[in-house]
């Protein structure tokens, strides 16, 4: 007697990042954009972590993937994520974790770069930043300033500057957009709006937050509160 069993279809799903400001491709280390608060800035460096990636099924099903993955616009390495052993077939959306979950994000985790050089500070919580967007604004009095759009684990301080609390400043990206995934495999497009992380909900004023937000929870709030609105899900 012979039993045959049938194996479940399966292909290589790749995600290429890219980065943009009011859908034109982002222009490195040029002050040419401009926020809702008025801001005029440049994006130097981007650097982020994803993690949880689920993808979802027109059935119903889901297909997790726990790994997580850097992306730093300067390396060409970390702009592609190739997901291998997907089940062929339909899907409605995807969603992921934007940076690191409490569970996931801690101290010693990476031990070489450029994960490694993404750690945040001990005494702030440790564990690693979510994201560094770097660069400089132009000030109300004409000063043009760096910034440090730095994210991860915030803190809540009492009247003596103690800290009372560390807050997971984590989110969950949903992007609803169906494709089909055959065996031959298929590229996605996962594109950062730069712009949308200073006015997707909240609006975001350098002048009002200045250039570092590392223990800044409120200002971190802000970004967390833009962020599920940031990233576009395109075709290849």
């Amino acid at each position: 007697m012979f039993c045959s069993c049938k194996k479940e279809k399966t292909a290589n799903l790749t995600l290429d990042f890219d980065f943009a400001v009011e859908g034109q491709s982002l222009v490195q280390d040029s002050r040419q954009y401009v926020n809702a608060a008025g801001n005029q800035y440049e994006v130097n460096e981007v650097m982020f972590f994803i993690s949880d990636l689920k993808l979802y099924k027109s059935d119903g099903s889901v297909v997790s993937k726990e790994d997580v993955h850097y992306v730093d616009v300067d390396i060409a390495s970390t702009l592609n994520w190739t997901l291998s052993a997907v089940p062929v077939g339909d899907y409605t959306s995807l969603s992921f974790t934007f940076g690191l979950t409490d569970a996931q994000n801690q101290s010693f985790r990476f031990v070489n770069p450029p994960e490694c050089d993404m750690s945040w500070p001990t005494v702030l919580g440790g564990g690693y930043h979510y994201m560094k967007i770097n660069g400089k604004w132009e000030a109300d009095d004409g000063q043009v300033k760096p910034f440090s759009l730095h994210t991860g684990r915030g803190q809540l301080y009492d009247e003596e500057g103690q800290v009372t609390q560390f807050v997971d400043n984590s989110f969950t990206v949903q992007l609803n957009r169906s494709f089909s995934l055959q065996k031959n495999g298929k590229t996605l497009r996962l594109v950062m709006d730069i712009n949308r992380w200073f006015d997707a909900r909240q609006l975001f004023d350098w002048n009002e937050w200045g250039g570092s937000i590392m223990q800044n929870q409120a200002a971190q709030e802000v970004l967390k509160q833009n962020g599920p609105y940031v990233f576009e899900l395109r075709e290849k």
